[in-house]
């Protein structure tokens, strides 16, 4: 559904930057910072300076230069949301460029990644509950500004969001087919997807999508596992919100579309529509992800279960 990772830079050069520097951009934006106290590696297209006990500046490692990433773009969003405080994310405090280096101010945000502790049984639902509820408010708001910003891939309009479907599940087919033990159904891949196409709506909603609200941007607190708010934007893309389920189990999608439901209930073509999307994206990872082929199988079994 996004395009390839391909990096435009792949050579270049990726330094750390020393604490005055570090200091220097974010004294711009909060003239009261006093100190760089960690360097953040883990994510893979910036790198984050913490500053302080409550700021970070995200920099952008040149390498990782790609299409569908940007600090511009999670900045933009952030910006949107910043008038929504119901919607917990880091709030921007400033963006620009430091010689060649691109780079984003903001507030730090508590908590952990989801991933980082044990979420189970009913501690596991609420904080999905909660997420799912987050995602229908961030797919809530105007959503004229996102598609007016070229920085934000993806379809505009029905017609490309099949055509970008039709596309994806040709491929899964392909190597499915060429690989028959991947496959859990009776029903062939191109029965599936013949299904999955004819089941899209006339009216498909089109949002701007977060991209990846898994474990790893979903925080919690550290003590209680309480839900937190999400973090990391860059690589935010067009097209239905049921691509925007990111975690691993059908228990897992299903505990977050009760929390989407908990505003508004959904219209039945918007559940055959995130039905689709779901299947999409667990053939494409069957096909393409060994790391997460068995999940793919799971959420299979469970979707294909729900065809007449």
């Amino acid at each position: 559904m996004l395009p390839s990772d391909i990096y435009s830079q792949p050579s270049a050069d990726d330094p750390v930057l020393d604490v005055g520097t570090v200091l220097n951009i974010a004294r711009r934006h909060v003239p009261s910072c006093t100190a760089v106290t960690g360097i953040d590696e883990s994510g893979g297209e910036a790198r984050v300076y913490n500053i302080d006990d409550d700021i970070i500046v995200k920099v952008q490692r040149p390498h990782q230069l790609r299409a569908r990433t940007s600090l511009e773009k999670e900045a933009f969003f952030l910006d949107q949301l910043a008038a929504y405080p119901e919607i917990v994310v880091p709030r921007v405090l400033g963006y620009g460029r430091q010689d060649i280096f691109e780079y984003t101010v903001m507030t730090r945000m508590p908590g952990v990644a989801a991933l980082t502790v044990e979420l189970n049984g009913t501690v596991r639902m609420d904080v999905l509950r909660q997420l799912g509820r987050t995602l229908r408010r961030i797919h809530s708001i105007p959503q004229e500004p996102f598609f007016k910003n070229s920085l934000f891939l993806g379809s505009r309009n029905r017609e490309q969001f099949n055509e970008l479907v039709q596309a994806g599940l040709a491929d899964s087919v392909r190597i499915i087919d060429d690989n028959p033990d991947l496959w859990v159904s009776d029903v062939s891949p191109a029965e599936v997807a013949s299904r999955v196409a004819t089941s899209i709506a006339e009216s498909v909603d089109l949002v701007a999508l977060h991209s990846n609200p898994g474990p790893v941007h979903t925080f919690v607190q550290p003590d209680t596992l309480e839900f937190v708010g999400l973090i990391d934007f860059g690589d935010a893309y067009i097209s239905h919100p049921g691509l925007d389920w990111r975690w691993p189990t059908h228990e897992d999608r299903l505990a977050i579309l009760r929390g989407y439901c908990d505003d508004e209930p959904v219209t039945h073509e918007f559940k055959l529509v995130w039905r689709s999307a779901l299947i999409l994206s667990d053939m494409a990872a069957l096909s393409t992800r060994p790391d997460r082929r068995s999940q793919a199988q799971e959420g299979l079994r469970s979707l294909l279960m729900t065809f007449d």
